[in-house]
C-alpha cells in the first residue's frame, strides 16, 4: 500500500478514536453530533460515487501521489479532497468557423488576389483516448475555443492565400482540402486532438467577382459555341463531300456488279443449258415409263376388282343356299315337335280333364279376378258352358288316340 495512504487511514482512525471518547461526554456527544452533519453534508454536496456515461471518459487524478488514470462506462470512486475528476466526450465534435461562411462576413478568407471570400469549412475532430490522461493537466476546459480554433484559424487563413479565386471555386477544391488537413492533423495531435475530416462547401464570392465572372463565363461559352458551331458545319461539309464521294464509289460498284452479275448469269445459264437439255429429255422418258406403269396398274387393278366380285358373288349364293337348307332343316324339325307336343298335350288333357280349366285360369288371372259360371248339370268340366262342348266324334276320335 502507499505509505501516504497509510498515513492518512492512520490519522482518521485517530480522529474517530478521539471523537468517540469525547462522545461520551455531554459536550463531545454535541460536538460529535456536529461532526457527523457535517461530514454528511459533505457527502451529499460530493458524492463519493461517480457514473461514467456511454460516450464518455474520466481521468482521476490523486491529489497525493499526482498519479492518473483513466475510467470509461460504469462507475467509479471519488474520495473527497484526495481524487480530482475531469470528464471528457469521446463523441466527434464540429467546428465550424461561421464568420468566415460569408465573402461580407466578419472574417473572410483572402485570396491570392486579395479578394474576400467566404468558404464553409467544417472540421470534425475528437480527443485521443490514448493521450488524455498525460494531458489532462495541461488542456484547457474550452478545447474547441482555446485550442481548435485557433490551431484552425491559423492554418486555413494561410492556405486560401495561394490560390486564386477561380482554383478555390472550382479546380483546387480537393487539393485545398488535403492541404489544410495535412498541416492541421500535426498541430492538433500535439495537444491530443485527433483530426478526423475537413470538408470544404459552398464558397461565397465577392459580388463584383461573381458579376465579372458571369460576364466572362458568357464571353467563354459564345466563344465555346462559335468554336464548335465552326467546327460543326466544317465537319458538314466534310462529311458532304465524302458522302458524295462515297455515292459516287457505290454507284461505280453497283455497275461493275450488275454487269459482272450479267456476265455470270450468261455463263451459268450456257452452262445450264448442257445440263437441262439432256435432263428434259429424261424427264419426258421418264413420264412415259410412269404412264405405261400406271395403265398397266389399272388393268391389274380392275382385273382384281373383277375377280374378287366374282369370289364374292359365289360366296354369296353360296351362303345364301345353305342359310336355307338350314331354315327349311329347322321349320321340317320344329313342325314335327310341335306335332309332337300337341299329341302328348292332348293325351294329357284327355287323361286330365282339370288341365284346361287351370291353364284357362293361368291365361285368364291377369285380366279376370273372378269368374262365375254355373255348374254342368251332367257333371261335367265347369268350364264346358264358357268353351263350349266338342262333338262327339271328335271327342270319340280323341280318345281313341289317347288310347293309342
Amino acid at each position: 500500500m502507499n505509505p501516504r495512504l497509510t498515513a492518512l487511514a492512520l490519522l482518521m482512525g485517530r480522529a474517530f478514536r478521539s471523537t468517540t471518547t469525547a462522545i461520551r461526554s455531554r459536550t463531545g456527544l454535541l460536538l460529535g453530533t456536529a461532526a457527523i452533519a457535517i461530514g454528511g453534508y459533505a457527502l451529499a454536496l460530493n458524492p463519493p460515487l461517480q457514473t461514467v456515461e456511454r460516450g464518455e471518459l474520466i481521468v482521476r487524478s490523486n491529489q497525493l501521489t499526482g498519479n492518473a488514470s483513466l475510467h470509461h462506462e460504469g462507475s467509479l470512486l471519488r474520495v473527497p479532497g484526495l481524487h480530482a475528476l475531469r470528464r471528457f466526450s469521446l463523441r466527434d465534435q464540429v467546428y465550424r468557423p461561421a464568420d468566415s461562411a460569408k465573402a461580407d462576413g466578419a472574417a473572410p478568407f483572402q485570396s491570392v488576389e486579395g479578394l474576400s471570400l467566404g468558404v464553409d469549412l467544417t472540421i470534425r475532430y475528437a480527443i485521443d483516448p490514448t493521450r488524455v490522461a498525460a494531458m489532462s493537466r495541461h488542456l484547457p476546459e474550452d478545447l474547441g475555443g482555446e485550442v481548435v480554433q485557433p490551431a484552425v484559424q491559423g492554418v486555413i487563413y494561410k492556405t486560401f492565400t495561394r490560390y486564386t479565386v477561380r482554383e478555390i471555386f472550382s479546380a483546387k477544391r480537393a487539393d485545398i482540402q488535403a492541404q489544410i488537413e495535412a498541416e492541421l492533423k500535426p498541430r492538433l495531435a500535439a495537444d491530443g486532438i485527433l483530426l478526423r475530416t475537413v470538408q470544404m462547401g459552398q464558397v461565397d464570392l465577392p459580388a463584383e467577382y461573381r458579376q465579372g465572372m458571369d460576364r466572362l463565363l458568357s464571353q467563354e461559352l459564345e466563344t465555346e459555341k462559335m468554336r464548335y458551331t465552326l467546327e460543326l458545319k466544317a465537319k458538314h461539309v466534310q462529311q458532304t463531300a465524302l458522302e458524295g464521294e462515297a455515292d459516287r464509289v457505290r454507284r461505280e460498284k453497283a455497275a461493275q456488279a450488275a454487269a459482272m452479275e450479267q456476265v455470270i448469269a450468261a455463263k451459268a445459264q450456257e452452262e445450264a443449258m448442257k445440263h437441262v437439255l439432256p435432263f428434259k429429255q429424261k424427264q419426258i422418258e421418264q413420264r412415259q415409263l410412269e404412264a405405261e406403269a400406271e395403265k398397266q396398274s389399272r388393268i391389274r387393278a380392275a382385273e382384281g376388282a373383277a375377280q374378287a366380285r366374282r369370289i364374292e358373288a359365289a360366296g354369296e349364293a353360296e351362303s345364301r343356299q345353305k342359310l336355307a337348307d338350314a331354315e327349311g332343316y329347322r321349320l321340317d324339325r320344329v313342325g314335327k315337335i310341335n306335332s309332337e307336343q300337341m299329341a302328348r298335350d292332348g293325351a294329357l288333357i284327355s287323361k286330365h280333364p282339370l288341365l284346361i280349366q287351370m291353364t284357362l285360369a293361368d291365361k285368364l288371372s291377369d285380366k279376370v279376378s273372378v269368374i262365375i259360371a254355373p255348374p254342368p248339370s251332367d257333371g261335367s268340366f265347369i268350364g264346358s258352358a264358357l268353351i263350349g262342348k266338342l262333338p262327339k266324334g271328335v271327342a270319340g276320335n280323341d280318345d281313341a288316340a289317347t288310347e293309342q
